[in-house]
């Protein structure tokens, strides 16, 4: 079945006039894209590493085990590698090779306009973004997972932050930001079903709810000492781009 609906996925997609779209896509690309600030550049290009989050991942990682029983943290971190998996996946390994769009820094209509940032111009195919897919992706499932809007606001802060950085150094047009969002919510709304399946199932027990827990059981002191490692962790960002504004090119 699979492989008769590729080739007429193509069709569809090729007989539709799709051409508008892209020309706005690439107006709207090269409106929000770069910017003549050495520190904005340093600062995108840090917040863009992965390894910058890695305090706060750690953090998250030590909410999710203290707040849970072993056996139901261990499942919950499996089901956050499943879901960044799955939408690394079909981003990555599916839509980039079946749509073969072009990065903006790759296009040849217009990857001399766009503004670069340390040379990077990122692999030759965008669409969909996959950074964009996995923020989402992640912060979705930990906002339905821990249930706490204090939280929400910084996962889905830290993901749209995320994702624009891909705009700014030019890597994505906004259009590979839209569907790739839309990868990573999906993605996120199914693991998180098969995990509350299984949390019925496997774990069929309750935590003791107060004004000191959100709704599903977590310790708001915890919750505040991620939102503090965010902000630390921003502050960090602000300081190494001053650092680096001059050394970047």
């Amino acid at each position: 079945m699979l492989v008769g609906f590729l080739p007429l996925t193509s069709k569809l997609f090729k007989n539709m006039n799709i051409q508008p779209y892209i020309e706005f896509d690439k107006e709207l690309l090269l409106k929000w894209n770069g910017s003549d600030s050495l520190f904005w550049d340093g600062f995108i290009w840090v917040t863009t590493n992965t390894y910058i989050w890695i305090p706060l991942a750690i953090v998250l990682l030590y909410v999710i085990i203290k707040n849970n029983k072993l056996q139901e943290a261990l499942t919950i971190i499996v089901m956050i590698a499943i879901v960044i998996t799955v939408a690394d996946q079909i981003s990555s390994g599916f839509c980039k090779p079946f749509f073969a769009r072009f990065r903006p820094t790759q296009d040849p209509e217009i990857m001399y306009q766009v503004d670069i940032v340390n040379g990077y111009r990122g692999g030759r195919y965008g669409f969909v973004s996959s950074h964009a897919a996995n923020s989402f992706g992640l912060a979705l499932f930990l906002t339905l997972l821990i249930k706490s809007k204090l939280l929400s606001l910084i996962l889905f802060s830290w993901a749209t932050l995320n994702a624009y950085t891909r705009i700014y150094l030019g890597v994505h047009y906004p259009g590979d930001i839209l569907f790739g969002t839309l990868v990573g919510l999906s993605s996120a709304i199914i693991v998180y079903l098969i995990y509350k399946t299984l949390q019925k199932k496997i774990f069929g027990y309750s935590r003791f709810i107060s004004s000191q827990y959100t709704e599903s059981g977590y310790l708001k002191s915890d919750i505040r000492m991620i939102v503090t490692t965010f902000i630390l962790t921003l502050l960090s960002i602000i300081l190494i781009s001053i650092l680096i504004k001059e050394s970047i090119y």
